[in-house]
C-alpha cells in the first residue's frame, strides 16, 4: 500500500509522551492513547449512537512536535487507511488540542492494571490452547487507558473494518469488568455490564467468563510492540 501524508494546521507544541498517555474526551466522542497506538471512538452514550472511530500508531516528530498518526483503521475515510496523517498538539494542563478537536484528560493510564494496546492471540477450547499469529492483516486490538477500552476488529491490508465496542472498566480482586457506551454491531447492548476474570501469565492477558451472549469463552491477549 502506497504511502502519502496529510496534513491539518494548528498551533505548534512542545509535548512529552508521556504527557499523552490516558484517555481523554471530546464533544464527539473519548480518544485513549497507550505507549505508541491510539484509537479515538465517536459515539453518543445516551441516545446509544455510533459514529465511527480511526486508529493506528502515533510518534511525535521533529522540532516542531507534531503528531504523526499512521492509520490502521478508519471508518470515515477508508484511503487513509496506511496514510501518515501529520497533526499538531497542544497540552495545556488537563486539555489536549488535535487539530480542531479539543479533549480533557479522563485518566493518565490508572488505576487500571490493563493500560496499553494488546492484541487477540488466542482461545482455549475444551481444553485446548488455540492460538493466533498476530501478524496477519486481520487484528483484533483492545486498546487500554486506566479507566477507558475499546476494541477493534479490522484488516490493515484492505481497510476492512468489521467491528468495536468500548466503555468504562475497572480490575479489581482478579475481576475484570466492562461497561459498555457503544456498540457498533447492536446499540442494545450499551449500558451493559459483563464481569470476567483476568490474569496476567508470562505477560499474556487471559481473559475468562461469558462474553456478551452469555456464552463461556477464554481468550488470550498478548501485548502489542
Amino acid at each position: 500500500m502506497l504511502f502519502g501524508i496529510w496534513q491539518y494546521n494548528a498551533v505548534y507544541s512542545q509535548i512529552d509522551t508521556e504527557d499523552l498517555k490516558g484517555a481523554w474526551q471530546s464533544e464527539k466522542g473519548v480518544i485513549i492513547f497507550a505507549e505508541t497506538y491510539f484509537s479515538y471512538a465517536l459515539f453518543d452514550s445516551e441516545s446509544k449512537t455510533f459514529a465511527g472511530t480511526y486508529g493506528g500508531s502515533w510518534t511525535i516528530e521533529g522540532d516542531d512536535q507534531q503528531m504523526m498518526q499512521v492509520h490502521e483503521y478508519n471508518t470515515f475515510e477508508t484511503e487513509k487507511v496506511g496514510q501518515e496523517v501529520m497533526i499538531n498538539a497542544d497540552i495545556k494542563k488537563q486539555t489536549l488540542t488535535l487539530g480542531e478537536d479539543v479533549f480533557t484528560r479522563l485518566d493518565a493510564g490508572q488505576p487500571g492494571k490493563l493500560e496499553g494496546a494488546w492484541l487477540f492471540s488466542g482461545r482455549k477450547n475444551n481444553g485446548e490452547v488455540q492460538t493466533r499469529d498476530t501478524n496477519l492483516p486481520r487484528k483484533t486490538m483492545k486498546i487500554l487507558s486506566g479507566t477507558r477500552f475499546q476494541w477493534i476488529a479490522y484488516n490493515v491490508e484492505t481497510g476492512a473494518f468489521s467491528g468495536t465496542g468500548g466503555g468504562t472498566y475497572t480490575t479489581d480482586n482478579g475481576q475484570y469488568v466492562e461497561n459498555i457506551d457503544f456498540f457498533s454491531r447492536d446499540s442494545s447492548r450499551v449500558g451493559a455490564s459483563l464481569t470476567f476474570n483476568y490474569e496476567i501469565v508470562d505477560g499474556v492477558w487471559n481473559h475468562s467468563g461469558l462474553n456478551s451472549r452469555g456464552e463461556p469463552l477464554y481468550e488470550f491477549w498478548s501485548p502489542r510492540q
